[in-house]
């Protein structure tokens, strides 16, 4: 096995083993070794969450496994390997672009970790907006980063029409024939979803991820 491979071997151990401060600290020591961040992500951090994915599929992993590993993949790519790529000016080819976040007024996490673990496996450059996000953040992002999808994610029954609430906000901007949009959570229903105008419903992580990759055409 080469240096490279272990590196990759180890980045994606952390990540299995749901380690966040290891999937750091590991990827600081592949840059520093001067393995390409890019190559990190592919070889390592996307493994990692592809071998997750499939043994949630199988019944092998469960919910707070496919967050675990969506948390760790997350820090280690949002810490230390994006920025490095950013700095080095590289590109990643990625499957599409995805913003997500949970509507203002709904401040659960969960799912929409798991949804951006998986969206990033499948091979989406992800930009997570959190949680609690305003309506008019989720406008300004789409405007400014130009992302092929939004992904709004409510827990919450009171929380729901702040989904239709962006759609119409977009509308409004000339911004809702230029991005797709999909939305999930709890309450959430292929009904709702066709109610307010929006381009998908996703169920749970991995039919999101099959919508996501429909929408742009993967």
């Amino acid at each position: 096995m080469t240096r490279k491979e272990e590196v990759f071997e180890r980045v994606e151990k952390s990540i299995l083993d749901f380690d966040g401060d290891k999937a750091v600290e590991v990827a600081k020591e592949a840059i520093n070794s001067g393995v390409e961040p890019v190559e990190v992500i592919e070889r390592g951090v996307r493994k990692a969450l592809e071998t997750v994915g499939k043994k949630y599929e199988t019944g092998e992993l469960f919910i707070i496994h496919l967050a675990a590993a969506g948390e760790a993949a997350n820090r280690a790519i949002n810490e230390v390997l994006k920025p490095e790529i950013e700095k080095k000016g590289e590109e990643i080819h990625f499957t599409g672009k995805v913003l997500i976040g949970t509507v203002a007024g709904d401040i659960h996490e969960i799912g929409k970790t798991i949804v951006s673990a998986m969206l990033l496996a499948s091979g989406f450059e992800v930009t997570d907006l959190g949680k609690d996000v305003p309506i008019e953040t989720f406008v300004r992002e789409v405007k400014e980063q130009n992302p092929d999808i939004l992904g709004m994610s409510a827990l919450l029954s009171t929380t729901i029409p702040v989904q239709k609430d962006v759609i119409e906000a977009l509308q409004k901007e000339g911004l809702r024939d230029k991005v797709k949009v999909m939305v999930g959570g709890a309450p959430v229903t292929q009904e709702w979803a066709e109610e307010i105008g929006a381009d998908a419903y996703g169920v749970d992580a991995v039919d999101a991820m099959k919508k996501a990759r429909k929408l742009v055409g993967a």
